[in-house]
């Protein structure tokens, strides 16, 4: 069997290429792996790339399930092609059942649950308190004067106390529901819309609730659902308007998710308090989009994901992944 990585670019500061490329390279360990070739291109391959990059491979990891290469002609130029294990938690709407018709079977990886949702709580711990801002400030003010001395123990901006408030969350995969925990260890009620309720008693802190419910209810709302053609634009002047005013929106899912001109208008209306944002729908964004001209638009480069332990985690959880499938017993499966 032959295996092919197409290793993505090494975007954070602590991690070199050369040690991921080992990992990958474990999988030469496996019976039933003959060769393993690692692709380490600088940006996302092109289509044609593609194409070179996977050849003949019988597996492939690090594939983005698009509609770039989840179509019958691209797949039909791979007639080896078996197994796919996209790196990330999400993927776009595809063909599902001419992937399986193929014979294919296509795997995620859910490596980031804690990351993420602690990014979004990050998020969203700055909204409230503006701990940057102020840092700023208390160091860049010349205390020596006199008259600055009143300025000390004073906040400059407003802050926000979670505790006792409502927190809506509209997704309650594994990243919804590490954020849920904790809101609730922060003294929040939780409630939560997921597309199918959730069952299990550790579910039973959280309220699960109809969709305008949580609009209704909510005095932050926090995205985590996947992105498909029943959620693109679930945020928009209509839902925006179901909200509660001042409320805050978190979103470190899909920026599809958002209508971001009527996100926008809503944050310069003030009806959102605040949106903290680490994902867009085009990537990196237009220079005309209206978000990035809102004061109170907090927004990061789609970095919820990137720390050194989520990164590993992620080769290691895509190679047992693997190992299950090699065992004929495949999970992580998205085109059952």
């Amino acid at each position: 069997m032959k295996v092919v990585v197409i290793q993505e670019n090494i975007i954070q500061p602590d991690i070199t290429a050369e040690e991921i490329t080992s990992i990958w390279k474990t999988l030469i360990a496996f019976p039933e792996v003959t060769e393993v070739i690692v692709h380490c291109p600088e940006k996302y391959p092109s289509k044609k790339n593609l194409h070179t990059m996977i050849d003949d491979a019988d597996a492939v990891f690090g594939l983005w399930i698009d509609k770039t290469c989840m179509s019958k002609e691209f797949l039909t130029q791979h007639p080896n092609l078996a197994y796919i294990a996209t790196l990330g938690h999400g993927w776009e709407p595809f063909d599902v059942e001419m992937t399986k018709q193929r014979g294919l079977i296509i795997s995620n990886t859910v490596y980031g649950a804690q990351t993420i949702a602690e990014y979004a709580f990050a998020m969203l711990m700055d909204i409230c308190h503006n701990i940057s801002y102020h840092s700023d400030f208390v160091k860049r003010t010349n205390w020596e004067r006199s008259k600055n001395e009143s300025e000390f123990c004073k906040t400059q901006l407003p802050q926000i106390e979670l505790f006792n408030k409502t927190v809506g969350i509209i997704g309650l995969g594994s990243i919804g529901y590490a954020f849920a925990k904790m809101a609730h260890g922060f003294g929040m009620h939780v409630i939560a819309y997921s597309r199918h309720k959730k069952e299990g008693s550790q579910y039973d802190f959280i309220k699960q609730v109809s969709f305008d419910t949580l609009l209704e209810q909510s005095d932050v709302i926090s995205l985590h659902t996947p992105f498909s053609a029943s959620s693109a634009d679930m945020i928009n002047k209509e839902s925006i308007g179901k909200m509660k005013d001042k409320v805050i929106l978190i979103n470190t899912a899909r920026g599809g998710l958002i209508v971001e001109e009527d996100l926008a208008d809503a944050l310069n209306r003030g009806k959102i308090y605040a949106a903290g944002l680490d994902v867009l729908r085009d990537e990196p964004p237009k220079n005309d989009n209206p978000l990035l001209k809102c004061k109170n638009a907090y927004i990061t480069g789609h970095i919820a994901w990137l720390t050194r332990d989520s990164r590993f985690r992620a080769c290691q959880m895509a190679i047992e992944n693997f190992k299950s499938y090699l065992a004929g017993k495949p999970k992580s499966i998205i085109n059952e």
